[in-house]
């Protein structure tokens, strides 16, 4: 197993994304400590882990909360022997479709503010227990918006960017202390969003202002890609998997895409 008695946290781990990599963590071994803000999403996925024989606990606690998190990750840290991998799957509401004329500074500033806020808390939270043992990984997904030219998602896109932009110099200051910072840059997950997940809150005013269903625009979406299909879950829980793992040893500062060639590196 490649994640063999690691220790794993993931934020947002009730959520379709966080979810699929705690399960795909779970599977190569690794102890899961879930924690979210919906006791019920986060108890069915533990759930799930439990039922094929694999560790999970759950903590209700909020990413944003610095006291909260950081409470969250000594509790973590004290009870296992210290915190291996961190992933960050939160998500956050936010407006797209707009365009700058008609977008307040309010719906602007909130992904930015929100993502780049959870991710600082999340890895300043778990980085004393990683460095303390010389090792750990640290990961948050971005995605095309970072790179790609568009109109819409003027917020969202600038707060991918600072993601990625985080995880080069996130890693650059943790490289001494052994921690690695991976960035997974995934494109639309069709799965996901007809899971319920906050990106079909996201998806669907945007399909509806374009007189489409969701599904039609995800299609749409996916012949735009030089493959000419979006991610799946699976696969991104299984990117998540390798880069956590000692076959992604050397890996840090990275961006893994998984936009299908919306975007090249």
């Amino acid at each position: 197993m490649m994640l063999q008695n690691k220790v794993a946290i993931v934020y947002g781990g009730g959520g379709a994304i966080g979810g699929a990599v705690a399960r795909a963590f779970a599977k190569e071994g690794a102890e899961l400590f879930l924690a979210g803000r919906t006791k019920e999403k986060l108890d069915a996925v533990a759930d799930d882990i439990r039922s094929v024989g694999g560790r999970a606990e759950v903590s209700v606690i909020d990413a944003l909360n610095e006291k909260e998190v950081a409470l969250h990750s000594a509790r973590v840290a004290a009870k296992a022997g210290g915190i291996d991998i961190a992933f960050n799957g939160l998500g956050i509401n936010h407006v797209q479709g707009i365009l700058l004329t008609d977008l307040s500074a309010a719906d602007f500033l909130h992904p930015i503010t929100a993502y780049a806020t959870a991710y600082f808390i999340t890895a300043r939270a778990v980085t004393p227990h990683m460095a303390s043992r010389g090792s750990g990984v640290i990961m948050m997904p971005s995605t095309p918006g970072a790179r790609m030219p568009g109109t819409g998602f003027l917020g969202y896109g600038v707060s991918c960017a600072a993601t990625e932009g985080m995880t080069r110099l996130l890693a650059a200051e943790l490289a001494p202390a052994g921690v690695r910072v991976v960035c997974i840059r995934s494109h639309a997950i069709p799965e996901a969003a007809a899971m319920g997940s906050h990106s079909r809150d996201v998806f669907e005013p945007v399909a509806r202002s374009a007189g489409i269903s969701l599904e039609e625009m995800m299609e749409g979406v996916a012949a735009g890609t030089m493959l000419r299909q979006l991610p799946t879950l699976d696969q991104v829980a299984n990117a998540a998997v390798f880069a956590a793992s000692p076959h992604a040893a050397s890996m840090t500062g990275a961006v893994i895409n998984l936009t299908g060639g919306a975007v090249v590196d």
